[in-house]
C-alpha cells in the first residue's frame, strides 16, 4: 500500500512537518522545560540522547509505524510545538507527545489537534485514535472532552480516551469554521 503524502500538513495558522535530526535541540528544550514537561514522563537525556532517539524514530517513520511532527507557525516558520502518532496498527493509532510552547498562535490547540488527527483519520484512513492524559492535566482533559472523545478508563496516573474517525469527520467543518473565523 502506498503511503499518502504526510511529510508536511498545512493548516490556517500552523504547519505540521515531520521532525528531522536538526530538531533534537528544540525537542530537548521542550522536554526539559518545567513549563511544558509537568505532564510528560520524566526525561533526563541530553541533546545527543534526543538526537539518537530521533535517529531510531526515523526508522519507525520509514516503516510507517510512527509519525512525529514539529508544529510550526506559518506566519513566522517558527516551531511552536510537537505532536506524535505512534503505535499505529490497522485499527488505530495512539496520539500524544503533544506540547505547545509560548510562541503558539491563537487557537493552536484546536488547529494542531485537528491537523494531526487528520493525518491518522484522513491520510492513513484509520478508524480510531487512542489518547491518554495525566489525570492532573485539566486543560488537556477538557480539550479531549470537548472533542467528544469517549472515556475508556483511568488509573492512578492517567485517563484513557478513544476518539473515532466518525466523531472527527462529524465535527471537522465546525472546527474549521472556528479556525477560519477566529
Amino acid at each position: 500500500m502506498a503511503r499518502p503524502e504526510i511529510s508536511v500538513i498545512d493548516g490556517i495558522r500552523l504547519r505540521l512537518r515531520l521532525v528531522t535530526l536538526d530538531d533534537a535541540a528544540y525537542i530537548h528544550a521542550l522536554r526539559r522545560d518545567p513549563k511544558y514537561n509537568s505532564y510528560l514522563s520524566a526525561y533526563q537525556g541530553t541533546v545527543d540522547t534526543q538526537r539518537a532517539w530521533l535517529e531510531a524514530y526515523k526508522q519507525r517513520e520509514s516503516a510507517g509505524a510512527e509519525f512525529y511532527y514539529v508544529i510550526e507557525r506559518r506566519d513566522k516558520t517558527q516551531p511552536c510545538g510537537v505532536v506524535r502518532l505512534y503505535e499505529i496498527t490497522q485499527e488505530s493509532f495512539t496520539w500524544g507527545s503533544w506540547i505547545l510552547d509560548h510562541r503558539k498562535p491563537a487557537k493552536a490547540a484546536l488547529e494542531s489537534a485537528t491537523l494531526s488527527f487528520g493525518v491518522g483519520f484522513e491520510q492513513l484512513g484509520l478508524p480510531k485514535a487512542l489518547v491518554d492524559v495525566r489525570n492532573n492535566n485539566v486543560k488537556a482533559r477538557a480539550i479531549y472532552e470537548r472533542f467528544g472523545m469517549r472515556y475508556l478508563r483511568h488509573t492512578s496516573l492517567d485517563t484513557y480516551f478513544e476518539y473515532s474517525a466518525e466523531q472527527y469527520f462529524s465535527d471537522l467543518d465546525h472546527h474549521m469554521s472556528i479556525l477560519r473565523n477566529g
